[in-house]
This record gives structure tokens, sequence and C-alpha cells, in this order.
């Protein structure tokens, strides 16, 4: 390999690293935790997941729907979550007259709040927010963007730099020098691991460019479908006008509804639109398969409750299927634990990769001195 483009390739490494470096290790940070949060979320907030006793027979949704908006003064319904598991609490959002955005938990059989919290004060909302936005709104949504880009440079020009000159020198490459001096020590956990991590943080990384540029998510349509135009997840609602029909069992019967169209078993959330223009999607995760995040739908009329059309996931288009698999792949969950705790770890390690960079710099600009 050339040597002038070796050390050119360094000089940007080390200065692209040093410029992103902050952001890399609160994203890393951020992003090892949000591995877990299903895991961890139900530790922190018991009450949100369980309920104490599981009932012989469920109320009708409408009727704790109905509760919550009266007790909390909920303006805007947002979603409503229901589980398969006969144990888990059904989790509603929605906003209130004050435009605060609130979560709560119910039980499903009793129809009591179990829990509710703003969803701006909840843990992971405020992690998940650092983590994309370093809570600047659009603005940190570009920095932790371009901070992206940066890294998959990094670890492209990371593995040009460890590779060695000679074939040789490859062995002394691949393991970390545990009892030479810190400095040397350093150097080798920067860039042995770097090396063996390199991979799975450049999945992660072009992943996680998903959320950040809408160029990237078109670039993955263009590939699977050949076009940029990603299928909208919006349905556009044919009755204009509220005909104040009775809503007794309005919810009740989209739920119903769906899960006689799908009969898998599987999580359902109905996701109720804040304009008059789109209609209600309700989306029915299906738990029967070994991949997570396959899921169908259906569109119903947000007034009427009238079916306007169903969308399985088995006529989706590939474009959309990749789309579904970003996220399980981004957070380390496709293949479950195992996937998991390998995200985890390698997240970790990314959170050094600044650190052990910026020590490296300091000691290479103190033996030019």
């Amino acid at each position: 390999m050339n040597k002038t483009f070796k050390k050119n390739i360094g000089k940007l490494h080390l200065w692209l690293g040093l410029a992103s470096g902050l952001i890399v290790f609160i994203v890393a940070l951020t992003g090892s935790i949000l591995v877990f949060e299903d895991e961890i979320d139900p530790i922190l907030n018991p009450e949100f997941y369980n309920v104490e006793i599981t009932g012989t027979k469920k109320m009708i949704i409408d009727n704790y729907v109905r509760d919550i908006n009266q007790q909390y003064n909920i303006k805007e319904l947002d979603r409503i979550q229901i589980y398969a598991d006969p144990q888990r609490t059904v989790i509603i959002t929605g906003t209130d007259t004050n435009k605060k955005d609130m979560i709560f938990s119910v039980d499903p059989y009793t129809g009591k709040v179990l829990g509710a919290i703003s969803e701006k004060n909840r843990f992971f909302s405020i992690i998940l927010d650092l983590h994309r936005h370093l809570i600047m709104g659009d603005i940190g949504k570009f920095i932790t963007g371009c901070s992206c880009l940066i890294f998959v440079f990094m670890l492209l020009s990371g593995l040009i730099l460890w590779w060695p000159k000679k074939i040789k020198n490859l062995k002394q490459r691949l393991v970390v020098k545990w009892d030479a001096s810190f400095k040397r020590a350093n150097w080798d956990f920067h860039s042995t691991f770097g090396f063996y991590t390199f991979l799975i943080l450049l999945i992660i990384s072009l992943t996680g460019l998903t959320w950040s540029f809408k160029w990237f998510e078109s670039s993955i349509y263009l590939l699977a479908d050949g076009t940029t135009k990603k299928p909208s997840a919006k349905v556009e609602n044919p009755t204009k006008i509220d005909p104040n029909l009775d809503k007794t069992f309005f919810y009740q019967n989209l739920f119903s509804k769906t899960d006689s169209i799908y009969k898998y078993s599987g999580d359902t959330q109905i996701r109720i639109p804040s304009d008059t223009i789109n209609s209600i999607m309700a989306i029915k995760l299906n738990l029967e398969k070994s991949i997570p995040n396959i899921s169908s739908i259906v569109y119903f009329d947000k007034y009427t409750g009238e079916i306007i059309k169903t969308r399985p996931y088995e006529l989706l288009s590939n474009g959309d299927k990749i789309r579904r698999l970003i996220y399980p792949i981004h957070t380390g969950s496709i293949y479950g634990y195992p996937t998991k705790i390998l995200a985890f770890i390698v997240c970790l390690f990314a959170a050094t990769l600044p650190i052990t960079g910026l020590i490296i710099w300091l000691g290479r600009k103190k033996k030019t001195k």
C-alpha cells in the first residue's frame, strides 16, 4: 500500500476522530443502554408491564379509553397497544389539554390505570432522544447523522491503518500485548479490538443512517424496488365529516376485526391519526415468526370503523421488508439474546474508541515535542 496514501488516511482518521469523538461516545454509550430497553424498563417501571392478577375475561377497550380521556383530560388519543401475553398491561398514549404527551398503563381485566407518566420524562425516552438528537431536535439529528457518516469512514480508514505491511506481522496485529507499556497496550486495544468489531460496528452504523438521512432510506428502496419512492404507510380517510355514530365498541371492534383477519398470535397496535385526513392504522405483530418486526396492517375509517384496506406482510415490497429489518439489526434484537449481547459489548467498545484514540494522539504529540 502506498506510504503517502496511508499517511494521509492516518491524518484524516486522527482529525475526524477528534472532531466527532464526543458525539460518538454519547451515541455509542446510549446505544448500548438501548439494546436492553425491553429488559431494563420493566425493572424500572414494573407497573407498566405486568398485572398482579390475571382475570378470565378482559374489559372492553373503549371503557378504559373513555375513563382515561375523562380522568386525565386527554385531547388526542395516539396509540393503543394490546399484547397477546395475558399478563401484560395495555399501553395507551395520548396528548392532554396542556399538550403534554402521556403514557398510561392499564390493567385490561379491571380497567384500572396502573401507571401514568409524561413521555418526555420517561428514562428511555430521554436516552433515545440523546441517542438520536442529542436532545437538540433537528440540529442534533443532523449532527449525529454526520458523526455517524464520519464513524463509517473511521472504521474503513482504521482497517487500512491496521492492515500490516507484511503478512508475517499479521499475528502481532491480532493480539493485545497486555504486559507491554500502557501506551502500547492502549494502542493494541484500540486497533486490535477495532478490527474484531469492525463488521458489526459497520452494520450498526450504516443501519443507523436510516433515521438520520432520507437519502439513505431512499437508497434502500432504490436497490430493493428499483425506485426511490417509499410506499406510503398512510391511507386517506374516505369519510370527511364525523357522522357521530355510536362509539361504545369502536376500538374493541377494530381490535377484533384485525384479530380475525390475521389469525396468528401477536401484539396489536392501534394508531389514531391526529388529523382528519388519514385513517386509523392497526398493526399486528407476528410473534410466531423467528425474526422480529414482521407485521401486517389493516386500515380503518376513523369515524365509522369500516375496513378500508388490508396490507399483509407477504404483499409488502422488498424495500419495505428490508426496512422492517433495519431496526432489529440496528438494536441487535434480530436473533434474540445472542445478538443483543454482542451488540451491547460492541457498542460499549465503540464508546471507548474516542478515549483510547485521544490517548494515542496525546502520546504522539508528547513524543513529537
